[in-house]
């Protein structure tokens, strides 16, 4: 899925400003790298996550991305295929798909996530 003609779509928290900086550097990123991503703030969206088959919480608690044949990924094989569309950014994904990694950086992951929604009084 790193043809550069296959487009995807990235389902972001809106309302998370670290979420927002993040994609702002990875547009530019992919965009210089001649794979532009189609992003959807997911904010207000929840009948519309339930009808493409997100839960909206776990939106909340996961990045989603949906490929050009509409099959949905989360967490970190989302972000494995977000960076595997940046040649710069190929080396991380490929340290973070490692069997050892990938466990316990899932678990900071939602930990981090977690940390941060109950912080906003989201979660």
């Amino acid at each position: 899925m790193d043809s550069k003609n296959d487009n995807i779509t990235v389902y972001y928290d809106g309302g998370c400003p670290s979420c927002i900086k993040d994609m702002h550097t990875y547009d530019k990123l992919s965009t210089e790298a001649g794979n532009p991503v189609t992003w959807v703030d997911i904010t207000g969206r929840e009948d519309h996550l339930r009808r493409i088959g997100i839960d909206p919480v776990r939106a909340l608690m996961e990045l989603h991305i949906q490929d050009q044949n509409q099959n949905l990924l989360s967490e970190i094989d989302a972000y494995i295929v977000l960076m595997n569309r940046v040649p710069r950014l190929k080396p991380l994904a490929w340290l973070i798909g490692l069997p050892v990694l990938r466990p316990l950086l899932s678990k900071l992951y939602h930990w981090m996530v977690e940390h941060r929604l109950k912080g906003q009084g989201r979660l």
